[in-house]
């Protein structure tokens, strides 16, 4: 077998590979999953905007800064 045949059958392959994940990526049976992947990041975003506009939201920021500083005290 020379090189070029090598190349070839790489090239090929290659080829296989790129269709396959192209087919697999852009499959309709996954699309859902993919849409509410690429929206994880915006779903962090609500859960903020909820948290800081509930009255219980300055209590919790309260607690949590409370429990930082004993760990802080702890730590020294």
């Amino acid at each position: 077998m020379d090189q070029g045949t090598l190349g070839a059958i790489s090239t090929v392959l290659v080829t296989i590979a790129f269709v396959g994940i192209c087919w697999w990526a852009f499959s309709p049976r996954r699309k859902k999953r993919f849409d509410d992947a690429a929206n994880l990041p915006f779903a962090d975003e609500d859960q903020n905007k909820q948290a800081s506009e509930s009255p219980d939201s300055d209590e919790q920021n309260e607690q949590a800064d409370h429990h930082a500083g004993d760990e802080t005290d702890r730590r020294n």
